[in-house]
């Protein structure tokens, strides 16, 4: 069982910066892939960025490449995400998630196939 706990959103300006942050608990998390989903107001889900379990491949939404950085520390627990450049279009409760499969590779952009998900955290980037 995994526990995910997300931080670091809040109210921010267009064009500038957030790192959010997910605490997972449970001592496997260093095997699994982890990805960071969004959802606006009146809008579904979406995939925003992935990483596999050794930090080295990343995934991307296209609406978010080359602004936003994934990135997981696996002796604190803890998977980042650096968003920079942002936009009011980024405005959403960002959502962290782990796979529940050991040792992917290649994290997937596919919600459902994510096991483990947090409350999330609000950003809200304002014009």
């Amino acid at each position: 069982q995994v526990q995910l706990v997300e931080s670091g959103g809040g109210l921010v300006q267009a064009g500038g910066s957030l790192r959010l942050s997910c605490l997972a608990s449970g001592r496997t998390f260093s095997v699994y892939g982890m990805g960071w989903f969004r959802q606006a107001p009146g809008k579904e889900r979406e995939f925003v960025a992935g990483v596999g379990w050794s930090g080295i491949n990343t995934v991307y939404a296209d609406s978010v490449k080359d602004r936003f950085t994934i990135s997981r520390d696996n002796a604190k627990n803890t998977v980042y995400l650096q968003m920079n450049s942002l936009k009011p279009d980024d405005t959403a409760v960002y959502y962290c998630a782990a796979d529940g499969i050991m040792h992917t590779h290649r994290p997937s952009a596919i919600e459902y196939e994510y096991r483990y998900w947090g409350q999330g955290t609000q950003v809200t980037v304002s014009s």
